[in-house]
């Protein structure tokens, strides 16, 4: 997929600075006048210069070679694709990440007794894969190892029809006591037996959300990798992290790694691409000792991953479920509103307006999730005017000012 060049990044940040000035100049500002005067300043270009070069769905590499579509895994033509960085790979635009919620309402599910799915989890996620596949999304990221066995069932007999971006929370790198290769060797092997297939495309080590590991162990996970390479386990080497300074330095020291994970909601933006315009004290050292590492904040983190050619997957699309006024319970009646289905749609249309960006995967508990978040792949173009961008702008500034204290270190992915 093309990228979004430096000049578009500087168009769109332009016109999101004068469109935060304007709102911050009044507080009785009227919705109305937004629209008036961002149709005159420019909040149309922001729509319009994004939903332009970076969100080209003409399939071609990046020498400028057109892709066959019928190499696309599981490709549907109402669903676009984009390819994931080094890897080659085209994956949906719209992809889907492995939590969905659980019974207490919280967003995940972390384990099952005695590794055995209930038949209710069973049947929920058998039907949410079928109508991904329907909708021609060919991605997949998986966290915990509940999540792990329950995907495996679900795609029993049809593994060839989804990419698998796999790792074990419990069994990570985040862990001292598995920090070493015999350790991580057997966490792939322990996402590998429970989701019943004998590789993953992407093995995808979490490292620590705050960031913060040596370079000793990115290190080994690319020993690790190398290792399960070889013997046929693992394809492509990922990472994920919360922390984009640490990102930002895997992606520049580490050329093994090919597809990284990190947030990005619909309050984030690029940082514009002439440093000489950013403090240079915000060039930092972080860390101590073995953990030291450096992070130049002045610049973004998608000069990185342009330069590197990295595949980018975006987590957190609606902040942890902050942007919505409903909230479901697995095993429930839907009870969510059209108002919290349009601003999933909005959001990620808007992230998808980042041409850097090759998958976005939020979470689906329902069917219905996944029909209304694939329409934001087909409808990006007539979703982002002015009445969208303010619909979305006011539910992302309560969601901003909103969030409990858990998440609140989501504000440092407004800049990226």
């Amino acid at each position: 997929m093309a990228l979004m060049c430096p000049k578009d990044w500087v168009i769109v940040n332009q016109a999101e600075s004068k469109r935060r000035k304007l709102m911050s100049s009044s507080n009785k500002l009227s919705r109305r006048t937004f629209i008036r005067n961002t149709s005159l300043m420019g909040l149309g270009t922001i729509a319009g210069a994004l939903a332009g070069k970076g969100c080209t769905t003409s399939y071609r590499n990046t020498t400028g070679e057109a892709v066959d579509t019928s190499k696309i895994l599981n490709y549907n033509p109402k669903m676009a694709y984009r390819r994931l960085g080094k890897t080659g790979l085209m994956v949906s635009e719209v992809s889907l990440g492995g939590h969905w919620t659980n019974r207490e309402g919280h967003r995940y599910w972390l384990d099952f007794a005695n590794d055995e799915v209930p038949d209710d989890v069973a049947k929920n996620r058998t039907e949410v894969i079928s109508r991904c596949i329907e909708h021609g999304i060919n991605y997949l990221d998986i966290t915990t190892s509940a999540e792990c066995l329950s995907y495996g069932a679900a795609l029993k007999g049809r593994r060839e029809k989804m990419y698998v971006a796999a790792d074990d929370c419990e069994l990570c790198v985040r862990h001292e006591q598995y920090r070493n290769v015999k350790g991580q060797m057997a966490n792939i092997e322990a996402c590998l037996r429970r989701l019943g297939t004998d590789y993953l495309d992407v093995w995808r080590p979490q490292f620590k959300q705050a960031g913060g590991h040596s370079d000793g162990d990115i290190e080994l996970c690319v020993v690790v990798f190398e290792k399960a390479r070889t013997q046929g386990k693992v394809r492509w080497l990922g990472m994920s992290s919360h922390n984009r300074d640490f990102v930002q330095h895997l992606i520049e020291k580490f050329p093994q790694y090919s597809v990284a994970t990190f947030p990005y909601t619909a309050k984030s933006k690029v940082k514009p691409a002439d440093i000489r315009s950013i403090d240079p004290k915000q060039v930092v050292e972080l860390g101590a000792g073995d953990a030291a590492y450096s992070g130049d904040t002045r610049k973004s983190v998608f000069e990185a991953v342009r330069k590197h050619d990295i595949g980018v997957i975006t987590i957190k699309p609606f902040g942890g479920g902050g942007l919505f006024r409903t909230h479901l319970k697995f095993g429930t009646k839907t009870d969510s509103t059209e108002t919290d289905y349009e601003l999933a749609r909005l959001t990620l249309a808007y992230i998808l307006c980042n041409g850097a960006i090759s998958a976005t995967i939020p979470g689906m508990t329902t069917v219905d999730e996944v029909d209304n978040n694939v329409r934001a792949s087909a409808e990006r173009l007539a979703l982002l005017d002015q009445n969208g961008m303010w619909k979305l702008y006011e539910a992302t500034e309560q969601m901003w000012a909103n969030f409990p204290n858990d998440y609140c270190w989501l504000r440092d992915w407004e800049w990226v």
